[in-house]
């Protein structure tokens, strides 16, 4: 067999281990966005009011839920290359260490979350929107410890390639949003009409649910006992904790720095007037729709990268990490492409307002090169993680963000007033810059012929 043939039958074998992995990941990202837009709907039913609670609420949560997110983060390829390297009876420990930092992760963001009111009254909300969107944060509060664990048994489930239960836990999540949301928001069964608070307490009941069922999964499933997870109880340790956060606390770093710029984005948009800003919510809908596709794919690539270095494997590691960044790559430009040829239709979905209809189709050509950076982005990130590599990736996305992008998306379009179209080439030459770079991150980093285990 050739060398060529050897080569392709590898990238063969190994895009269908990516998509075998990705696959519940993909699907469980798209249930996810779809609670959140049966939330805004069901809200939209009851009013403007509460419609904006849900929002202005979700803003809070937002960046919340992304601290924790991003610390967990560490768990990845911390197991991935454990189980790689065979010591899975060590993955215990290290679970049982991450849930320490879960829980104090959930209690950081329980004390913002239950504070909400008067951080609103700070920065300015109107003071008729204060008072559901508190309630709406303080009852999405009580979620935050179910959350935490469950990414990290979630995370662990998912670091020795066991991404399957994803398929029911996310099926089961969306059942019961619209269920309690039913039932809470509009006072069903007994129970009292909470409107946007109702909501916010059906998320916590989704977020209790999901954890429930993936701890009694792991817990009797035979597949995760040589791990002994449940073997003992810790103390929080400090080495162990403090390698963890080593990793994780850069990638929740750059996550919230990249979701602030897209917020801070969206209120230069809100300068220009309501049509610019709906015209702008629909092209970020469906850009951030069409993500949930390379951002599975990322997860499963952190997975597989650091599976083939625990295995002393950085060649394996290397096709790994191109083969994730192709695929995504791949996707990314495929859905560039349809949504230019489509982009009456796509806009269509969302209203039939001419004037609002005008600025999204224009907006689209944007958010489709837009697309190709930030799958190259998430991928190469992702890739990175493997090797645990977070805080050179935390530097350059910071950088692109906050040095390029953010000051482009102002000069552009609000200090030279050029218009939402100036404010998204502030959007695209940060992501072009942050996929740049740590595209040639990972380059340089596989290029060494014997790349460390961190």
């Amino acid at each position: 067999m050739s060398v060529n043939t050897h080569t392709s039958h590898r990238v063969i074998a190994g895009t269908y281990a990516l998509l075998s992995l990705a696959g519940p990941m993909i699907y469980h990202n798209l249930v996810y966005l779809g609670m959140r837009f049966v939330d805004v709907v069901m809200a939209g039913q009851l009013g403007p009011q509460d419609l904006a609670a849900v929002s202005v609420g979700g803003d809070f949560w937002v960046p919340v839920s992304l601290m924790i997110i991003g610390i967990l983060l560490s768990v990845p390829p911390t197991v991935s290359q454990l189980f790689g390297a065979g010591r899975h009876a060590e993955i215990g420990h290290y679970v049982r260490q991450a849930a320490w930092l879960a829980l104090g992760a959930a209690l950081l963001g329980l004390l913002v979350m239950l504070n909400t009111a008067t951080l609103m009254h700070w920065i300015g909300i109107k003071p008729e929107i204060i008072p559901k969107a508190a309630g709406y944060a303080r009852a999405i509060a009580w979620g935050l410890p179910a959350l935490s664990l469950y990414l990290l048994l979630r995370y662990t489930s998912e670091a020795v390639s066991h991404s399957r239960p994803l398929l029911f836990i996310a099926s089961l999540g969306f059942v019961v949003n619209i269920i309690g949301n039913y039932v809470l928001m509009f006072g069903k069964l007994g129970f009292p009409a909470l409107g946007a608070v109702g909501c916010g307490y059906a998320t916590a009941l989704v977020l209790w649910a999901q954890f429930l069922a993936m701890l009694t999964y792991v817990y009797r499933r035979s597949l995760y006992r040589p791990m002994q997870i449940f073997s003992c109880f810790e103390w929080p340790q400090l080495d162990t904790s403090r390698a963890l956060l080593a990793v994780g606390l850069p990638i929740a770093i750059s996550m919230i720095m990249e979701g602030s710029m897209f917020s801070a984005a969206g209120l230069m948009m809100g300068r220009l007037g309501t049509v610019i800003v709906a015209g702008h919510q629909i092209a970020l809908n469906w850009a951030a729709l069409m993500f949930m596709v390379p951002l599975g794919l990322a997860a499963a690539t952190t997975v597989r990268v650091g599976q083939a270095l625990g295995r002393s494997d950085p060649l394996t590691a290397q096709l790994a990490g191109w083969t994730g960044i192709g695929a995504s790559l791949g996707f990314m430009t495929f859905s560039a492409i349809v949504m230019l040829l489509l982009k009456e239709e796509i806009v269509g979905i969302y209203t039939n307002d001419i004037a609002v209809t005008a600025v999204a189709i224009q907006l689209l050509f944007m958010a489709a090169l837009f697309q190709i950076f930030d799958g190259l982005q998430v991928s190469a990130a992702g890739a990175l993680r493997g090797f645990k590599d977070t805080k050179i990736p935390m530097v350059i996305t910071i950088i692109a963000f906050w040095v390029v992008g953010f000051p482009s998306a102002w000069y552009l379009g609000v200090y030279l007033e050029l218009g939402p179209q100036a404010i998204w080439v502030g959007y695209v030459s940060g992501l072009a810059l942050a996929a740049i770079l740590l595209v040639h991150r990972f380059h340089r980093l596989t290029k060494k012929k014997d790349p460390a285990v961190a």
